[in-house]
């Protein structure tokens, strides 16, 4: 016979901490949580991920390296922005926590192709492949705990989107 776990079924406690509109004022806060779309109720790494595609959007006529240069940035910042918040929520991890999304969104943008197709393919090999966590992914999600670890996983999910990307572009 087996047995489960007491808390079998529970929701996990980074599910069950709920996050304050309020919490907005807290500049760390406003950045990890997507300028609140990190709040949404349902799907909030989906709606990281628009502010995300807003962000890339909007740097792209700088040019490339420009692009670039903000979106390392952004990520690089993103260890620092989603550990404190984390640390500060007491949850790693938190859902709500979506600058992991946005930094993602914005380094898959760097190599989309600048049309309405390019943008949506883009977006969704991102969503697609930040949901699903192939291997590595799941290990780095799963393996690696503070800022870094939120961040990582994002990283590798844009990076195989924009592998595909770069195929997809090259090969039609």
């Amino acid at each position: 016979m087996t047995t489960s776990p007491p808390d079998a079924g529970a929701p996990h406690k980074r599910d069950r901490v709920r996050v304050p509109v309020a919490a907005l004022r807290d500049p760390v806060h406003l950045l990890a949580l997507g300028f609140g779309s990190g709040l949404a109720p349902v799907a909030p790494g989906t709606f990281g991920s628009v502010v995300g595609l807003l962000f890339g959007l909007a740097i792209a006529p700088f040019g490339w390296w420009t692009a670039a240069a903000i979106t390392v940035f952004a990520t690089i910042a993103g260890i620092w922005i989603c550990g404190e918040s984390a640390r500060r929520l007491g949850v790693h991890d938190h859902p709500a926590i979506v600058w992991d999304e946005v930094a993602g969104m914005m380094l898959v943008c760097l190599a989309a192709p600048a049309t309405w197709w390019g943008i949506a393919l883009a977006f969704a090999l991102f969503r697609l492949f930040d949901i699903w966590k192939p291997w590595p992914i799941r290990e780095v999600d799963h393996g690696m705990r503070g800022g870094l670890g939120i961040m990582l996983d994002d990283v590798m999910a844009a990076l195989m989107a924009v592998a595909l990307l770069l195929l997809i572009k090259n090969y039609t």
